[in-house]
């Protein structure tokens, strides 16, 4: 796509018109279009940040290193601010962001982060407000109100959204819409194969499809693809089977703790049965998948490996790419949900005639801040609102391995994913249907963003670990899991994150 921008300079004293033709940026850059806005490629153009030195931190790529180091060169390029990107591997991440603020050494100039770890970041004022003239450009009005939520703490805005995330199912459409596995499914099942409503049936469906060639690629397939390392992303994987056993919609008061006392839930009979769930699981992986990364699902579904994954967009986008061997042939669908809930009011499972659904809007999105001792603070500005403008966006969002996913209102138009992904109508209807229906659930979960985060979802993630390794039975794991988390909240201090917790559980709660 080829746009051609023109400006006209009259010389008046030769009689003539000189047509001169500006810089073609479509042309120069990886973009589908240019925009006006104030961190716009020709705002940015004007800039002169000769001398300036812009330290920035964030994860490794490909996920949000990938773009980070992307949109860094181009700032380079348009402004002459040298840009110096470090990244690092998630495990290392929260360390590596922390350590200046707590020694009192400047060092980072921009950071990439989750808005879970607002309470270590955000709370103690480590970082500088957002300006005013970038919460009035379009492209902060056109973000969806519940990730501009996320970057606020005690009313004042610190952060600005890169990402916008939630869990959802991906399937392959080649697999459940074969009317010959169809028909085996039936007469192995005794029900309709179709898109997995429950984990029970994402369980039958999973086996189903394990361990043969049913594309006719020459290559096995698997049937489920999930992410499994303990340091990576295995606390949010876990928590997605969670949801639907716990969040009862009748039954108000928190999810990970019980919000009057901070006593922890996650080892209550919900939490335990989707641990339970979650070992039978392992059985229909691919032979590595025991320890994946986000990463490694990303490639792993993208290439076409297995059947299913519940997980954030990155891997559909990936299927969904120009040379992927399954474009097209996946589509997306709310979270597996449940039809038995527990109770913990009545302490008993309640059924549910229709299915319980709990769609976990899984870390939050990744927001980017920028630290109160930087002395470079508007560069840094500049740069945070150039990689989120309009054009770098819409380039990112098509990008699976680059982890930016959809949260400006414009990115659940189907038109944007057929015009400039190359979606089949269909499955781009599908697909913003699953991601608006997933946001707007009256019964969905958020992420856990209260102080100390990272020692919560390291210590959940250990037990995890020891129960699908088989170290620990699933209520034993849990129940260590519990103890420390009571440990770490009477450490941070109870009345603290009470409060803290106290504001999620309004989110979440909110109709």
């Amino acid at each position: 796509m080829n746009i051609h921008y023109y400006f006209a300079i009259g010389l008046w004293g030769s009689g003539s018109l000189l047509t001169v033709q500006a810089r073609d940026y479509v042309e120069e850059f990886p973009i589908f279009f240019v925009s006006d806005g104030p961190y716009s490629y020709s705002n940015m153009d004007k800039k002169d940040y000769t001398g300036v030195k812009l330290n920035i931190i964030t994860l490794s790529p490909p996920v949000m290193g990938g773009p980070t180091q992307l949109h860094a060169a181009q700032f380079s390029e348009l402004t002459g601010a040298e840009m110096n990107v470090v990244t690092v591997p998630l495990s290392e991440l929260f360390q590596k962001v922390m350590t200046p603020f707590f020694t009192g050494t400047p060092t980072w100039d921009a950071i990439i982060f989750p808005p879970n770890w607002a309470g270590d970041i955000m709370a103690p004022g480590y970082l500088a407000t957002v300006p005013k003239e970038m919460l009035a450009s379009p492209q902060w009005q056109e973000t969806l109100p519940i990730y501009r939520h996320l970057t606020l703490w005690g009313g004042k805005t610190y952060g600005i959204p890169i990402d916008g995330d939630k869990h959802f199912l991906s399937y392959r459409l080649d697999a459940i819409d074969n009317a010959d596995y169809q028909a085996k499914f039936q007469d192995k099942y005794g029900y309709p194969l179709q898109t997995p409503q429950t984990w029970s049936e994402y369980r039958d469906v999973a086996e189903f499809f394990n361990g043969w060639d049913w594309d006719g690629d020459g290559k096995v397939e698997y049937g489920s693809i999930e992410m499994t390392e303990p340091n990576a992303q295995l606390f949010w994987q876990f928590v997605v089977r969670a949801a639907p056993y716990v969040k009862h919609p009748a039954v108000t008061g928190g999810f990970f703790f019980d919000v009057e006392d901070m006593t922890p839930l996650i080892n209550t009979p919900g939490w335990v049965r989707a641990l339970e769930d979650m070992i039978q699981i392992q059985a229909f992986y691919p032979p590595d998948g025991r320890k994946f990364t986000l990463a490694d699902v990303i490639y792993s579904f993208g290439e076409g490996e297995g059947a299913l994954q519940v997980n954030w967009d990155d891997g559909f986008i990936q299927a969904m790419g120009e040379k992927s061997p399954i474009r097209n042939k996946v589509s997306a669908a709310l979270a597996p949900g449940a039809k038995q809930v527990w109770n913990r009011n009545t302490q008993q499972w309640d059924e549910f005639p229709e299915i319980n659904r709990a769609p976990f809007i899984a870390w939050g999105g990744w927001i980017m801040g920028v630290p109160a001792d930087s002395p470079n603070q508007q560069a840094a500005f500049d740069f945070l609102g150039f990689m989120s403008n309009p054009e770098n966006q819409a380039y990112d969002l098509t990008i699976g391995s680059y982890g930016v996913n959809p949260y400006r209102e414009a990115d659940f138009a189907p038109e944007f994913w057929v015009k400039y992904a190359g979606f089949d109508e269909k499955v781009a209807k599908e697909y913003t249907q699953t991601l608006q229906e997933t946001l707007n659930h009256p019964n969905r979960v958020f992420d856990l963003r209260i102080p100390a985060n990272q020692l919560y979802v390291n210590a959940l993630s250990t037990a995890v670990s020891q129960a699908l390794t088989r170290k620990a039975t699933p209520q034993q794991a849990l129940d260590r899991a519990a103890k420390e988390w009571d440990r770490i909240t009477l450490r941070v201090g109870l009345e603290q994150q009470k409060q803290a917790y106290r504001e999620l559980v309004k989110l979440q709660e909110r109709k």
